[in-house]
């Protein structure tokens, strides 16, 4: 074998590795989250569990990233670690698709159409149309789409490059003592094992492992062990993303290295005593793509098929492993083992922004509980649900900076921006409750209380504020456009009801009806909860552009707002005059204030 054949061989092992992290690339990205969200839903029991991880894995063509995510979502809280044994079952069957495609170099016929399944007229034609699609054909997934033919013309132009590298090795004695040296077990399991680990990906040793079949020098006796090696090696990238994560989430990787040891241990007995006792026909069977494809799939559903009915002794077995109480982690839906898969990563960043307003939510109706009810122990709830928002926006704004140095679709940079501008909303939100509660506090120490007329004017504004909030929350959270054009106008009526209890109390206050002291923090609370409600309009408006029809095109928000107030849209019209016959004409009275409109 010359010094060429080296580099040809490197080159073309470098072409299937680069196609094949393409591929695999693309196919996540086109799963946009929707499969890891199947996962995370749809595991109630264990044969389902196969099933589902079989099929994510599967399409894409990855049970190293099924796996991670098992405990990426474990670790956040979102599965227990009983769901993800089903799941990392079946992601060792799916990860067999990538072999089966491999063994169309087999094909061998005059038949015109099964002459362009060859690799070696599929990966080039593969490779053009994708490129075209990648770089010519813009909108839409088209992109994503060509990313994929691409990856997959490229595998297999890898995969028919390695061949021709390797032919010569056939003929050397060193190479031919070399893979007579695997089949000893032992051996063969280390060095699938270790090649593996290297590369991070059974599919990626595998289709090397079928390329070198093209030499007739893999042996049955010889690939079982490498496979059983292979299928260990793969754990590695789990154990990896394990590290400094809850106990749970390492069992959770020790689940997928004790499935394999154990399928292995098993079927290794099984295959040598039978052998030794009887001698199998095939033990010595030359091995070509196809039939190493086949071994593949047979011995990872027979490791399936075996360990099924034992899923939970498995799960007590790894407790014992991985000793100790995982008791109650504080689990981090901000997982950094997410940021591998943007998807994912945006729908844990959403999930966390949502907790967000969701606690700011919580911080206000506390806050207005404390103006009438002072209770240390809700204000210390509130201090508590403060701390956690601010950590969530710092978290939150690291996380998604990371996630931009990845390579993000057009949608994704949408939802990356959207994120951020919100949770800085809902920060602020969480803000001006504490400033409410310091309002109540202040009222508490200094014990002064405002008037029945200012108090009813207070429940007002709040329940109205309250609405807003809980609108927003709701639009924001099911992306609903519909729901989230009711949060301007409601917002529209908390603004009018702000100026005029504003002007109604400097009137009081001129006419000793009220103290300056008081004054100044009703002042205070009205600013305090106006300014709450510009929040979740701001918020609102992005739900609003974010999920217009394609058809409608809106100004930037300043000029859509302005046209909104001038009287430019019925629908907003009508829904102003119904919040405010609803919120501020229970306390509306003659002061000489007369606006029927918004403005």
């Amino acid at each position: 074998m010359s010094i060429t054949d080296l580099i040809t061989l490197a080159g073309a092992i470098a072409t299937f590795l680069f196609g094949m992290s393409t591929m695999t690339d693309g196919l996540e990205k086109l799963s946009s989250g929707r499969l890891e969200r199947i996962l995370e839903r749809l595991t109630s029991n264990v044969v389902k569990g196969v099933l589902l991880g079989a099929m994510v894995t599967g399409l894409i063509q990855s049970s190293a990233a099924t796996t991670v995510m098992c405990v990426g979502f474990v670790n956040a809280g979102i599965m227990r670690l009983e769901q993800t044994v089903g799941i990392i079952m079946g992601a060792n069957i799916g990860t067999t698709v990538t072999a089966q495609l491999l063994r169309l170099g087999d094909i061998s016929s005059d038949n015109v159409l099964l002459a362009l399944l060859k690799p070696s007229v599929l990966g080039p034609l593969l490779a053009a149309v994708g490129v075209l699609f990648y770089m010519f054909i813009r909108g839409g997934k088209k992109r994503i789409i060509g990313q994929i033919i691409l990856g997959l013309g490229l595998l297999f132009i890898g995969m028919k490059t390695m061949e021709g590298a390797v032919s010569g090795l056939q003929e050397l004695p060193e190479f031919q003592a070399l893979f007579s040296a695997f089949s000893n077990p032992l051996l063969g399991i280390l060095v699938g094992a270790a090649v593996t680990a290297l590369l991070q990906s059974s599919s990626a040793s595998m289709g090397i492992l079928q390329a070198v079949s093209s030499t007739g020098l893999v042996y049955f006796n010889t690939a079982i062990p490498l496979i059983m090696g292979q299928n260990i090696g793969t754990c590695i990238t789990a154990i990896l993303s394990s590290i400094g994560a809850s106990r749970n989430a390492k069992r959770t990787a020790a689940v997928h290295l004790l499935f394999n040891v154990i399928g292995t241990a098993f079927f290794l007995a099984v295959l040598y005593a039978g052998n030794a006792l009887i001698g199998f026909p095939f033990w010595e069977n030359v091995m070509d793509m196809g039939s190493i494809a086949n071994l593949h799939l047979g011995f990872n559903i027979g490791c399936t098929l075996l360990l099924l009915p034992f899923h939970k002794v498995l799960v007590k077995i790894v407790e014992r492993l991985v000793p100790g109480d995982a008791g109650a982690p504080e689990f981090n839906l901000l997982d950094e083992r997410f940021l591998s898969s943007p998807s994912v990563a945006l729908e844990q960043a959403r999930s966390a922004v949502v907790s967000m307003g969701e606690k700011a939510r919580e911080n206000l109706g506390l806050a207005v509980d404390l103006l009438t009810d002072y209770d240390e122990k809700k204000l210390e709830r509130l201090n508590e649900n403060e701390i956690t928002i601010d950590k969530l926006e710092n978290t939150l704004d690291s996380y998604l900076v990371k996630l931009t140095d990845r390579a993000l679709t057009d949608p994704e940079s949408a939802l990356v921006s959207e994120l951020l501008h919100t949770l800085t909303n809902f920060e602020r939100i969480g803000d001006y409750a504490v400033n409410v509660s310091e309002i109540a506090t202040t009222m508490r120490q200094r014990e002064i209380a405002f008037s029945d007329v200012a108090r009813k004017e207070v429940d007002a504004i709040t329940s109205a504020v309250k609405a807003t909030l809980d609108i927003t929350l709701e639009c924001y959270e099911k992306r609903d456009h519909d729901l989230a054009l009711h949060v301007e106008p409601l917002e529209e009526v908390v603004d009018l009801m702000e100026e005029v209890l504003k002007n109604r109390h400097v009137e009081r206050l001129k006419a000793g009806a009220c103290t300056i002291e008081l004054g100044t923090q009703f002042l205070e609370l009205t600013i305090n909860l106006e300014r709450i409600s510009d929040h979740c309009s701001n918020v609102a408006m992005l739900i609003v552009r974010q999920t217009a029809p394609a058809s409608q095109h809106l100004p930037d928000t300043h000029a859509y707002l302005k046209y909104l107030h001038a009287g430019g849209d019925h629908d907003f019209d009508a829904l102003f005059a119904a919040y405010r016959a609803q919120y501020f004409a229970p306390i509306e009275e003659d002061t000489g204030f007369d606006r029927t409109t918004s403005s």
